[in-house]
């Protein structure tokens, strides 16, 4: 399946991202309850909102990790299921601009809703809903390696070199486009 390095990106994506806000869950909890503020009845504490992204990143990195593993239908559409609810909490946070600074996706304040977010998302998407629909004909991850060249070296060695590409888009990238405009009002 031609598709399958591009799932593997989301699924290390989603562990990278679920361990990172596992350790750090402050600034996800922060933006949550700004998200969730005026707009439910009652707002959870920020140390229940922590204790709930905890629990929630490790089943996000666990997730990544059983899809990568078990690539199937089942897994795969979990996998589409959680970047929609992310493209859905971007989007959100970026139609209420200034609402979020943070998405929090790496557990790090300096990670703001951007476009990149919602197109990389709705790729992992599309991709994921693709191998949900025509699972792999592998049954996992050993099972493909040992077909591949080089027993799948260089499938691993992309598929990691596009999650760190992605995490740059996601983190440092958006960090500096949020800076941008903050640069040209200095600069007047």
């Amino acid at each position: 399946m031609e598709l399958i390095g591009i799932f593997f990106i989301g699924c290390g994506l989603l562990m990278l991202a679920g361990v990172a806000k596992a350790l750090r869950p402050d600034d996800t909890a922060r933006a949550l309850v700004l998200l969730v503020s005026g707009r439910v009845w009652r707002v959870p504490s920020f140390n229940i909102m922590r204790q709930t992204i905890r629990v929630g990143a490790l089943l996000e990195a666990a997730l990544g990790a059983c899809a990568l593993l078990f690539s199937g239908p089942l897994t795969a559409a979990l996998v589409a299921f959680s970047y929609a609810l992310f493209v859905c909490t971007v989007v959100y946070a970026r139609r209420h601009e200034g609402l979020l600074s943070t998405c929090g996706c790496f557990g790090r304040p300096d990670t703001p809703a951007t476009r990149l977010h919602v197109v990389l998302n709705i790729a992992f998407v599309a991709t994921a809903i693709a191998v949900a629909l025509q699972p792999p004909h592998f049954t996992g991850l050993v099972a493909l390696l040992t077909t591949q060249p080089w027993n799948g070296a260089p499938l691993l060695m992309v598929s990691g070199v596009g999650v760190w590409a992605a995490y740059l888009a996601l983190s440092p990238l958006a960090a500096l486009e949020a800076a941008r405009p903050l640069a040209r009002q200095a600069a007047e």
